[in-house]
């Protein structure tokens, strides 16, 4: 691939980086939310069986990312780019796997668990290969890094988008082909509707990987010639080589940890400590209108403050916004103060630490020689997913521990203390503690003198 002369990135490709992220987010919310209820309350299965599922499903994710990660770092299409082409490949199977993961195919219980693993493994290795250009592509369509953070925001305003949309649009969609009549919840007469509205999905997250596709286009080339096939346990020495991306990974995965309490602990601090299901929508709307404006401020932000420092005020705002809440966790203003701030610290924290990465990209590259694009974003992307089972697991442990009863909330009773206290602190306290952790990671991470002293070393070697 010949290496082009650098031009600023134009508008429409950065709106092809948000169609990809909003309809990207846009399935994740409607999966995060209803895929449970479809195994268990349309499929009929057993929910001990349906949680093996996900737990399987999270298991194979853990296995196939780096395996796929590696295996597509030595793939090179005939264009000669190595990342832009998954887009192309992967639109129509995803699609498809989206449906499927929705489709009631009318067979007994045991083939429905059998075929929901299937598609469910099918599902997951396309969406494992989607997240290569989703996470890669900032940092090949430019070297310059003004436009790596225009693009990341662009993204990150994408996925709140997606999230409002999700939560807003998906119900009504539900609706409008013949779901949820005369009840609130999933329930086996709503086969068909969210099987069309898996279609429906289906359709926009083609389009958005194929938009994406067209709009943007690999620009920066491997520096080396060197085209030899790199191995799983040399790959990650490589990865491994470069601090900033250990570090990198686990400020992902606070940030991930933190995102996800944040949308499962509102919806069950409202319906078991405030008895109310309907107070989530205003705080859920603060959060995503926060998010969204300060994806936008956010590169501005880091031209004044830099890299390390926004990443540093992130994880403060995370942490000082929660300070209200646990002092008086009844306190409505400081419930919507928990939006708040947490739009604001997500936000930025996403915009920075995906821009760390692309540069990131490039310490690899001067370190070896070799660009591990794929591997990069795959390794983010696992922390993502390992992020979301750890608090799923973590807040179904919690609760059973305390004594959680889902029923007393029909008979207009409340939970027991410990158990409200335990939801209370999933909330407020334990975001906090993520905040610090957040800030600890930051003040050890160095990433632009770790670039600049991989250059100077290049540069001296001549490579």
């Amino acid at each position: 691939m010949e290496k082009e002369k650098q031009k600023k990135i134009g508008l429409f490709e950065k709106l092809g980086f948000l169609s990809f992220a909003t309809s990207s987010q846009t399935l994740l919310t409607f999966k995060s939310t209803y895929y449970k209820y479809f195994l268990t309350s349309i499929l009929l299965i057993n929910p001990i069986a349906a949680s093996n599922i996900i737990i399987l499903g999270t298991i194979w994710d853990v296995v196939n990312d780096p395996l796929l990660g590696v295996w597509a770092n030595n793939i090179k299409f005939k264009s000669g780019e190595k990342v832009r082409p998954w887009l192309l490949y992967t639109a129509i199977p995803f699609a498809l796997g989206v449906v499927l993961i929705f489709t009631d195919f009318h067979v007994p219980e045991k083939w429905d668990i059998i075929l929901a693993l299937v598609v469910f493994f099918f599902y997951e290795i396309f969406n494992t290969f989607r997240g290569i250009p989703y996470n890669g592509m900032a940092a090949l369509v430019s070297q310059d890094y003004s436009d790596r953070k225009s693009i990341n925001a662009f993204r990150s305003f994408g996925s709140s988008l997606g999230s409002g949309l999700g939560t807003v649009a998906i119900p009504i969609i539900i609706k409008a082909f013949g779901g949820l009549r005369d009840h609130k919840v999933i329930n086996s007469s709503d086969s068909t509707a969210m099987l069309y509205t898996a279609i429906l999905l289906g359709c926009i997250i083609a389009f958005g990987c194929l938009f994406h596709y067209f709009t943007c286009k690999e620009r920066v080339p491997q520096t080396s010639e060197n085209e030899e096939k790199i191995g799983f346990v040399e790959t990650y020495k490589m990865l491994f080589k470069c601090k900033s991306w250990v570090k990198n990974m686990f400020y992902t995965m606070f940030y991930g940890v933190s995102s996800s309490l944040m949308a499962s602990s509102i919806t069950y601090y409202c319906a078991y400590v405030l008895n109310d299901s309907s107070k989530s929508a205003p705080v859920m709307g603060l959060y995503l209108l926060f998010s969204m404006i300060f994806a936008i401020l956010c590169p501005k932000i880091e031209s004044l403050l830099g890299r390390k420092k926004t990443m540093a005020l992130a994880a403060i705002i995370l942490v000082l916004g929660r300070i209200p809440f646990i002092l008086n966790p009844r306190n409505i203003a400081a419930f919507m103060l928990t939006g708040v701030t947490s739009g604001m610290s997500m936000a930025m924290s996403f915009v920075m630490f995906s821009t760390n990465r692309n540069v990131i990209s490039d310490i690899v590259e001067l370190q070896n020689g070799r660009r591990l694009d794929t591997i990069v974003s795959t390794g983010d992307t696992l922390a993502n997913k390992i992020a979301t089972a750890v608090v799923d697991k973590i807040t179904l442990v919690v609760l059973a521990a305390v004594g959680f009863n889902a029923a007393l909330a029909d008979q207009g009773l409340f939970q027991n203390l410990a158990t409200q206290n335990a939801i209370i602190a999933l909330l407020g306290i334990v975001p906090a503690v993520l905040g610090l952790c957040m800030l600890f990671v930051v003040l050890t991470i160095d990433t632009q003198k770790e670039y600049d002293e991989a250059l100077a070393k290049a540069e001296a070697t001549g490579k």
